[in-house]
């Protein structure tokens, strides 16, 4: 990979209804480590989160977590990391995982993987920072939303520089690539923390 050193990916700490969701995040997760691309997560054991970490960590990749000392104290975090940060509220995790990653991948989930995505993706709207974002559409999961985000275009409500800038792949190899490509820094603009 030319660009991409590290990849927040946001998931559920469910596994799904459908096998091609667990399939899916494993694959993401045995793809990052492949690459040598750093995995950023929300630090869960449990779900899509947890199988993304345990395949990234099999395949002898790095991975670190980013969770919450209440969801840590409930015995959710992953204690088999290669990093574990324990922060004190939801803010300050979104804010660490932005900060230690390149680019944001989203892969299915619920109404928490739905927040951490439409706030990351809003942050660059704003200029917050230059990094991408992409959707991993398993089982076209992710269909019904995209038809929302263009009706939000064709009224007027979500920018079309800003709708076409969203990467949609059906394969972690393909968005890995496409996020490689959208991550390569225009001249002089500064590289984000990495530690």
């Amino acid at each position: 990979m030319a660009g991409l050193r590290s990849i927040c990916v946001f998931c559920g700490s469910s596994d799904g209804a459908h096998g091609i969701y667990r399939d899916s995040a494993e694959a993401m997760g045995r793809a990052l480590a492949e690459n040598r691309i750093r995995l950023v997560y929300g630090g869960g054991k449990v779900g899509l989160m947890g199988r993304l970490a345990d395949a990234a960590l099999a395949a002898g990749g790095e991975v670190v977590g980013v969770i919450p000392r209440f969801l840590m104290d409930r015995e959710v975090g992953h204690r088999g990391l290669s990093d574990i940060r324990i922060v004190e509220s939801m803010h300050e995790r979104k804010a660490t995982m932005a900060r230690l990653s390149d680019a944001f991948a989203v892969l299915p989930g619920g109404i928490g993987t739905l927040e951490e995505f439409f706030e990351v993706w809003t942050w660059g709207q704003l200029g917050l920072h230059p990094k991408p974002c992409g959707l991993l559409n398993v089982r076209n999961y992710y269909d019904r939303m995209q038809g929302f985000l263009d009706d939000m275009t064709a009224e007027g409500f979500l920018s079309p520089a800003t709708r076409d800038g969203l990467i949609v792949a059906g394969n972690p190899d393909a968005l890995i690539a496409a996020l490689d490509q959208a991550s390569v820094p225009a001249a002089g603009r500064p590289r984000l923390e990495r530690t």
